[in-house]
C-alpha cells in the first residue's frame, strides 16, 4: 500500500511546532508498519528561511519512506514545483493523507484526489478549532466552503481527540471522521536529574498567544507574592520576535528575571535532557487539538499541569497530573498543590499510560486499518 502524505512543511522544520513533529513521527512508524510512504512537501522553514535540502529529487529517509521537498517561493507553502508534482505522485499512490487546512497545498491536493479517484484522510491538526484570539474568521469560512466543494467522496476527517472533533466537525457537517491520537515519541532510557531544592517548572512549545504564556508568567508572580517555596521556570520555544519581546517585558515587569529563563527552541537530545531536569511541565494553552508536549513530558516521567484548553482531562484519573482552568490564580494554586504530591510516582504512572496507548506501533496500526478500510470502501 503506497500512501502519499501531502504537507506544507516537514522535518526538520520544527519552527512550525508540534504538528510538523507529529507528521514526521507518523510517517516513520507507518513505514515500519509496512506502508510505502511518499511525502510531498516544501522546504519552508519559517517566514524568511528554507531548509538546506535537495529539492530536485526524492530523498530516502527510511527503507519505505521517502520525501520530495519542493522549493517554497513565498508565504508558508506557495510552491509551483509542488503543484506540478502532485499529479505524478498521486498516480503512483493508492491513498492520500493530507495535512493542514489553510495552506496553499490543501485545495490543489483535494482537487487532484477527486480527479484521480483517490480516497483521502485529512488531518486538520486543530486548525478548525476557534478561540477568542482566532483571526481572519471570514476568510477561513470562505476557504472551508471551497474545500467542501472540491473534496472527493472518499474523504475522512482525522481528529486527534474527541475535543478537537467536537469543536471542528461543525465546519464540515456530514463528513465521515475518525479520532486517532498523535504518535508520542517514547524514549527507551531516561536521564532524570534529582531536584536540587527548587521546584523546576518547564514550558515547552511555540511562543504564540494561544499558548497562554501570559497566564503562566502571572501565576509565577502570584507564587512569589504568596511566599511559595523556591522555584524556577524554563520557557523553551521560539516564535514571532515581537511576541517574544512582549513576554520578556512581562517577565521583567513582574520581577521574575532571576527565576524565569527563556531558552529559545530546544530539540533532540537537548529536549530530552531538559525534561530530565524538570519536575513539572505546565501547558497553559487556550486551545490545543492534541498538545503533543503533554504526551512527551509524561513519556519522560514528568507530571503535567495542563489547562482545560487541552484534551488531556484523563491525566487526573490516571494520576499523572492536574487539568485546570487557564487563569493565573488557578495555575498558581495548581503548582502549589502539585508541589505537595508524589511527583516521581506520578511520573511513573504517566510513562506507563503513554506506553500503553500512544506509542508509534499502536497508532500506526490504527491508521493502517483506516487506510485499508477506505481502499475496500468499508466505511
Amino acid at each position: 500500500m503506497r500512501v502519499l502524505q501531502i504537507t506544507p512543511s516537514f522535518h526538520p522544520a520544527y519552527v512550525y511546532g508540534g504538528a510538523t513533529r507529529a507528521v514526521f513521527d507518523l510517517c516513520s512508524k507507518l513505514g515500519e508498519a509496512g506502508c510505502d510512504i511518499a511525502v510531498l512537501t516544501t522546504d519552508a522553514n519559517g517566514p524568511r528561511a528554507v531548509l538546506d535540502v535537495d529539492t530536485h529529487r526524492d530523498l530516502q529517509l527510511g527503507e519505505r519512506f521517502s520525501v520530495r521537498y519542493c522549493h517554497r517561493v513565498m508565504d508558508v507553502a506557495v510552491s509551483p514545483g509542488l503543484l506540478k508534482a502532485i499529479p505524478g505522485y498521486m498516480r503512483a499512490s493508492n491513498i492520500v493523507h493530507l495535512h493542514a487546512v489553510y495552506s496553499f497545498t490543501t485545495i490543489p491536493a483535494l482537487t487532484a484526489a477527486r480527479a484521480f479517484g483517490r480516497p483521502v484522510v485529512w488531518s486538520t491538526h486543530g486548525m478548525l478549532q476557534r478561540w477568542r484570539g482566532s483571526t481572519r474568521r471570514r476568510l477561513k469560512s470562505f476557504w472551508e466552503q471551497a474545500c467542501r466543494i472540491v473534496s472527493p467522496t472518499g474523504l475522512v476527517l482525522h481528529f486527534t481527540s474527541e475535543e478537537e472533533k467536537r469543536e471542528s466537525l461543525g465546519r464540515f457537517p456530514g463528513f465521515r471522521n475518525v479520532v486517532i491520537p498523535n504518535v508520542v515519541d517514547f524514549p527507551a532510557r531516561l536521564a532524570r536529574t534529582d531536584r536540587n531544592g527548587s521546584l523546576r517548572l518547564l514550558y515547552l512549545g511555540r511562543l504564540d498567544p494561544k499558548k497562554g504564556l501570559e497566564n503562566l508568567i502571572q501565576a509565577c508572580r502570584l507564587l512569589n507574592e504568596q511566599d511559595f517555596i523556591k522555584w524556577n521556570l524554563s520557557i523553551a520555544g521560539d516564535g514571532d520576535s515581537t511576541y517574544r519581546s512582549s513576554l520578556e517585558s512581562l517577565v521583567h515587569a513582574s520581577r521574575l528575571s532571576e527565576q524565569v529563563k527563556m531558552l529559545g527552541r530546544v530539540e533532540g537530545d537537548a529536549k530530552s535532557e531538559l525534561f530530565g531536569r524538570s519536575d513539572l511541565v505546565v501547558v497553559p494553552s487556550h486551545t490545543e487539538n492534541f498538545g503533543l508536549v503533554v504526551g512527551e513530558a509524561l513519556a519522560h516521567e514528568v507530571p503535567v499541569i495542563a489547562s482545560k484548553g487541552t484534551p488531556w482531562g484523563a491525566i487526573e484519573g490516571v494520576g499523572c497530573g492536574l487539568w485546570v482552568d487557564n487563569s493565573p490564580e488557578s495555575i498558581s494554586r495548581s503548582i502549589k498543590r502539585a508541589a505537595q504530591m508524589p511527583i516521581a510516582e506520578m511520573g511513573r504512572r504517566g510513562r506507563a499510560w503513554i506506553d500503553s496507548t500512544f506509542t508509534g506501533p499502536k497508532v500506526a496500526t490504527r491508521f493502517v486499518d483506516l487506510y485499508r478500510s477506505l481502499l475496500s470502501a468499508d466505511i
